[in-house]
């Protein structure tokens, strides 16, 4: 009698999942854009917040970042920052942060290769992407190994196929292909197997305008028409403690001209390469953050960017990262 309740309980659910007979199910979640139904959880007060955000201002204004490419810090200098060139230490006064934040966009639209896979990233929107920045790829039967460009390929080839990854990720490095020409074809993966939102890499001016023009000839777009609309995303990485080095503010500042999605994403460790409190640690961050924000609307106000987060800490036994937080 056991074995009939299971075995009828078992035909309930499947009819319950494929509908009478067999036929489909009316059932269509809709994976594709995805709203956070929950309130945020808030960690610090009202007050403690302001406070984190006035030190970082302070922080940048009195101690400043070093910015070690001359381009980045002409352009700074131009809209009011304090330039040592000597040190390359560059201070930005919280005015022109301020005028920074007022001019980028509280929400972004991207657009992919089919309209259907369109973004809205703004606050309260859910955009998932699969583990990006891995040198090895590992499975079951073969075991661990350095990444390749057929791996690749098939990670892109994934991510096409679920709904709920919503754009695309250099998810691993393809080692099988020279550095000069590995950007040809992790693009033209991306290009040639999913129409979600690309990634490309800031790895200098000539490898970004490559990538640029690859996506405007597959999507027909003119400059004119590129420029007018976010149609590929970069993660730009400080390098902590205050510095922002040169293929990354390159970066920043071939994405704005071209007026593509910027992730601006601080790598700061508490207790190595930042303050070992939360609090002390997301001053850096924030300031960080600020930093690279305020040069890409310089370049071009209205330039959408993300503020990115890759805090954690350091395992002071072992050396090694630790909880995100």
């Amino acid at each position: 009698m056991i074995d009939d309740a299971a075995r009828d309980l078992r035909r309930e659910r499947r009819r319950g999942r494929t509908g009478d007979a067999g036929s489909e199910t009316s059932r269509r979640p809709d994976y594709r854009s995805l709203k956070n139904p929950f309130l945020p959880q808030p960690i610090f007060s009202v007050d403690q917040v302001a406070a984190i955000h006035d030190t970082a201002l302070r922080v940048l204004e009195e101690l400043g970042v070093k910015v070690l490419l001359p381009e980045a810090r002409t352009i700074l200098a131009r809209a009011g920052a304090l330039v040592d060139e000597d040190s390359q230490m560059v201070r930005i006064g919280r005015d022109i942060v301020a005028a920074a934040l007022a001019s980028a966009p509280k929400s972004i639209r991207v657009y992919a290769g089919d309209r259907a896979r369109d973004l809205t990233l703004e606050l309260g929107s859910m955009t998932f992407l699969a583990g990006s920045g891995a040198p090895n790829v590992t499975d079951l039967e073969r075991g661990r190994r350095p990444g390749t460009l057929a791996a690749f390929e098939d990670f892109i080839r994934l991510v096409q196929h679920f709904d709920v990854l919503h754009m695309l990720g250099p998810c691993i490095e393809p080692q099988d292909i020279d550095n000069r020409f590995r950007h040809y074809a992790v693009n033209r993966a991306q290009l040639t197997l999913s129409d979600k939102l690309p990634f490309v890499f800031a790895r200098g001016t000539p490898q970004v305008e490559d990538g640029f023009e690859m996506l405007r000839l597959v999507r027909g777009l003119s400059e004119d028409e590129f420029r007018l609309g976010a149609h590929c995303y970069t993660v730009i990485n400080t390098n902590s403690p205050r510095q922002l080095d040169i293929p990354m503010a390159q970066g920043i500042i071939d994405f704005a001209r071209a007026g593509q999605v910027l992730i601006i994403t601080p790598f700061c460790l508490a207790g190595a390469m930042a303050p070992i409190t939360v609090a002390g640690a997301l001053t850096l961050q924030h300031a960080e953050a600020l930093a690279g924000l305020t040069l890409a609307q310089i370049v071009r106000p209205g330039t959408p960017v993300v503020y990115g987060s890759f805090s954690s800490n350091v395992d002071m036994k072992s050396g090694a990262p630790a909880t995100v937080i």
